[in-house]
């Protein structure tokens, strides 16, 4: 790609994103953007294919300081801590940039940006690490679609309708109330498991041992594939994924 190429493209883009954060409802014209960026529609629709090429590729630029501090991030001894962190930071960045976030996540983009894809799977990359040490109720791969959907959904919530969700804790609070169903009791710390233990003794039993299964599915589903065992032939490997996986994301009696 040859220099005055590449820097028409890189300054639609940017015309573009900034329009977006300008814009009352997050929206723009492709011709507003070749009229600010004095190119016409045809060099837009060469580089970006239609308007929502253009707005997903606003989105990606956008979201791309984020993902860095993300991806430069070394994993800490407690994946748990890191998950906190990562839905603190999610969330920061919706409140930061309303319009490009509600882009980010409008039912109007058919293919979901790629940002949001790699954010995804960093998350499950954490959550990951979480089940290989035991920490996590549920397999990782469902776990990260709680915890996304959550963490978007609040986010959603406080750049789309500021005036109804006024309460600066309330993203804090899902948060936590959605790591309580994600992560074991022991994960989440004493606070959690010492306050009722005393008062439903040995009537929870029962239904503790049935808390215990998924978790300890989901544990051993994670060293076995991050470790696989000689022992096993490739077909028996991946039944025994399979019915650990079942397990893992058994759904509560």
């Amino acid at each position: 790609m040859s220099t005055s190429v590449s820097s028409t493209k890189a300054r639609i883009l940017e015309v573009a994103a900034e329009l977006v954060a300008n814009s009352p409802d997050g929206d723009v014209s492709t011709r507003a953007v070749c009229e600010a960026a004095g190119v016409g529609a045809p060099a837009l629709y060469r580089h970006f294919g239609d308007k929502e090429g253009l707005l997903s590729a606003v989105v990606d630029h956008g979201y791309e300081k984020y993902l860095t501090t993300k991806r430069s991030r070394r994993p800490g001894t407690d994946p748990i801590q890191d998950l906190r962190d990562g839905w603190d930071t999610h969330t920061d960045f919706a409140l930061r940039n309303p319009n490009l976030y509600r882009l980010m996540n409008s039912p109007a983009m058919r293919t979901p940006p790629a940002a949001a894809l790699e954010s995804h799977r960093i998350l499950t990359a954490d959550l990951r690490r979480a089940a290989e040490q035991g920490k996590l109720r549920l397999a990782p791969e469902l776990a990260a679609q709680m915890i996304m959907s959550a963490n978007v959904g609040v986010s959603l919530m406080l750049v789309s309708r500021p005036t109804t969700f006024t309460d600066e804790t309330l993203s804090r609070r899902i948060r936590d109330a959605v790591h309580a169903v994600v992560f074991t009791p022991e994960a989440m710390g004493p606070e959690t498991t010492s306050a009722g233990d005393e008062e439903t003794g040995a009537e929870d039993e029962e239904t503790g041992a049935e808390d215990v299964l998924p978790a300890t599915a989901t544990h051993l589903a994670a060293l076995l594939r991050r470790t696989p065992r000689p022992d096993f032939t490739p077909g028996e490997s991946a039944l025994l994924g399979e019915w650990l996986d079942r397990l893992s994301n058994k759904t509560p009696e």
